[in-house]
């Protein structure tokens, strides 16, 4: 066989990202959640896609939901920019204001992502590690913030996997501390009920990332956005691949915002249920588990891989992070229907039990 050239050598030691997505009677894994978009909602989505005209292009920049989204935030449509999936605008980030000579600051442990894309658009990447506890090193990060050369940074709050919020006031010192564009990603914002997007009048150099796929029950639907100053949106849509945004997923996502009210219930129960695996988890000799302000709860075990194995052998998956670095031994758990939950603490306590 005639061979190929070798790839770009930014992708040496590039290791593709896994959502280990395994068959499973139990999908605790993924943050999903457990909820399906309520029926009314579905019914007004299977209307909008009557007679859909699926021969035509979609609208480039989505903006029908740009201006609900807008509306609903208290901006304008220029503050807002739709992404197939928050990924996709993850990834736009490193395209805008990395790239060879720019510098990212990252703080894991948190969503790989994010400094895998660093290393692949030639981003030089400044790692300061999360304290032991994985409260961010909040000095540490501010003074080398000082130093001057970062180019853009990620806090993710509630942060993945590890669950908690970051401080309000560090993030008002960090925006303060440089120019440098600070994303924070808000992914789970809607089980911490808190947002910086009231600071966006005062920062130019603030940029707010959300999705459907968490609490509005779109995983299988890829959309997501960034509340930004408009200047700093117009950077984004200068790497933006056009069409990016299908014309399904913007009626579906349409469709959903329009009644994200009737979301909250489900919402409320996911909360209550995160107290609920954070107590029982608690109470279990040998588990160490992490306070959390999202839908998953991050807890740490010994022999981690293989309480990960024995739960997916009784057809619950959850996320083993054992081997990856600052998460040695630990695992994490979406919280899923009350059914589900009481699946996974019976199997875990099972297992515990078996060992001791």
């Amino acid at each position: 066989m005639h061979g190929v050239r070798n790839s770009h050598p930014n992708l040496a030691g590039i290791v593709p990202y896994d959502p280990k997505y395994l068959p499973a009677k139990q999908y605790l894994s993924a943050n999903e959640n457990p909820s399906n978009v309520p029926e009314e909602v579905q019914l007004e989505i299977r209307k909008a896609l009557k007679g859909f005209p699926f021969n035509r292009y979609p609208d480039p920049l989505g903006n029908e939901l740009r201006d609900l989204i807008a509306e609903a935030n208290g901006l304008s449509r220029e503050n807002v920019l739709l992404g197939n999936g928050g990924d996709e605008l993850l990834f736009n980030l490193a395209l805008t204001w990395g790239g060879p000579g720019r510098t990212f600051l990252n703080v894991p442990p948190t969503f790989s992502v994010y400094e895998a894309n660093a290393r692949l658009t030639g981003t030089k990447v400044v790692n300061v590690p999360r304290k032991e506890n994985f409260d961010i090193d909040e000095e540490a990060v501010l003074a080398r913030m000082a130093e001057g050369d970062i180019d853009f940074a990620v806090i993710t709050s509630p942060n993945n996997p590890t669950g908690k919020m970051a401080n309000e006031t560090f993030l008002r010192k960090l925006l303060d501390s440089s120019d440098a564009l600070i994303m924070v990603d808000e992914a789970y914002f809607e089980f911490s009920r808190f947002s910086m997007r009231p600071y966006l009048d005062q920062y130019e150099n603030l940029v707010i990332l959300r999705t459907f796929s968490k609490a509005f029950s779109l995983a299988g639907v890829r959309m997501g956005y960034l509340l930004a100053n408009a200047s700093v949106i117009r950077e984004f849509l200068k790497v933006r691949q056009p069409y990016s945004v299908d014309s399904v997923s913007q009626a579906i996502a349409t469709a959903v915002y329009r009644n994200r009210s009737l979301f909250v219930p489900g919402i409320n129960q996911i909360i209550e249920q995160r107290g609920v695996l954070l107590e029982e988890l608690g109470k279990m000799p040998g588990v160490t588990v992490f306070d959390s302000d999202s839908n998953y709860v991050l807890f740490r075990v010994a022999d981690a891989d293989e309480i990960w194995r024995g739960l997916y052998d009784r057809g619950v998956l959850i996320r083993d992070f054992s081997h990856s670095q600052y998460l040695e031994n630990c695992l994490r758990v979406s919280v899923g229907s009350p059914e589900e939950n009481q699946v996974f603490l019976g199997a875990l306590a099972e297992i515990l039990n078996e060992r001791s």
